[in-house]
């Protein structure tokens, strides 16, 4: 069978799909080469319109790790659909994945993985590099972000330099560098003091002004925040009720 085609539609437009489609999406995963079949997910959808901040919540093993997962590209769904920026994830294949993930989509990880050897400034703009950008305009553009996140004064900081918050900052500065359609965040309070994570959610809300944004926590600050909160449960939504939740469709 030959590989799905790789091409990655543009951003979506008003009259298009929002950022993030999920309809009815269903992950297995089976244990081993001969073990049961668990099922992360089941039958979840919802749709994160442009200019919205969304919550995931959920108890260990619910189902957050894997939905942020499928939305990030990095794995596609065993049954329903996943479509970002226009584009089903299942249909344009790895390298289309891959694609998508560098054109339209910002991700901040737990652990934020910045490269130790690098500065903030080289950190930030090395999605840059991989874009093709010139030296000069990496630098500009990775100048303003960091300036923008309150990093200025620590341009050419390495990691190990920095404290938690700061990291996490470079972080969210090097998710924006392409002016993603889509951010994904994974517990990027965690590990935070209270001010310092109130300054990164705050972030996060100024991201959102004109993106969606997808976070992924078990800190209630994250929650207050957000415009919308979406619970994962045994791996099904729910609403406030405990029932299955709507399909924001």
């Amino acid at each position: 069978m030959s590989e799905p085609s790789e091409t990655v539609a543009a951003p979506p437009s008003a009259d298009t799909d929002p950022p993030v489609v999920c309809r009815s999406v269903r992950r297995e995963y089976r244990r081993g080469d001969s073990g049961p079949t668990v099922t992360a997910l089941d039958d979840v959808s919802l749709a994160v319109e442009a200019g919205e901040l969304v919550a995931v919540v959920g108890a260990s093993g619910s189902g957050k790790s894997t939905l942020l997962h499928l939305l990030a590209a990095l794995d596609t769904p065993t049954a329903g659909s996943v479509s970002i920026a226009g584009t089903d994830t299942e249909s344009v294949g790895r390298r289309g994945r891959t694609r998508l993930r560098r054109q339209h989509i910002g991700i901040v990880f737990q652990r934020m993985h910045l490269f130790p050897s690098l500065t903030a400034r080289s950190n930030v703009a090395l999605p840059l590099v991989e874009a093709g950008i010139g030296r000069r305009a990496r630098h500009q553009r990775a100048d303003e972000l960091l300036e923008r996140v309150g990093l200025g004064d620590r341009l050419d900081h390495r990691p190990d330099e920095l404290s938690g918050g700061e990291r996490q900052r470079v972080a969210v500065a090097r998710a924006l560098v392409l002016d993603p359609a889509l951010v994904i965040a994974d517990e990027p309070t965690g590990e935070l003091d209270t001010a310092t994570g109130e300054r990164v959610l705050e972030l996060f809300r100024e991201a959102a002004d004109d993106r969606a944004v997808v976070v992924a926590s078990h800190d209630d600050a994250v929650a207050e925040a957000a415009d919308r909160v979406i619970e994962l449960r045994d791996g099904r939504r729910i609403d406030a009720d405990g029932d299955r939740g709507p399909t924001d469709e």
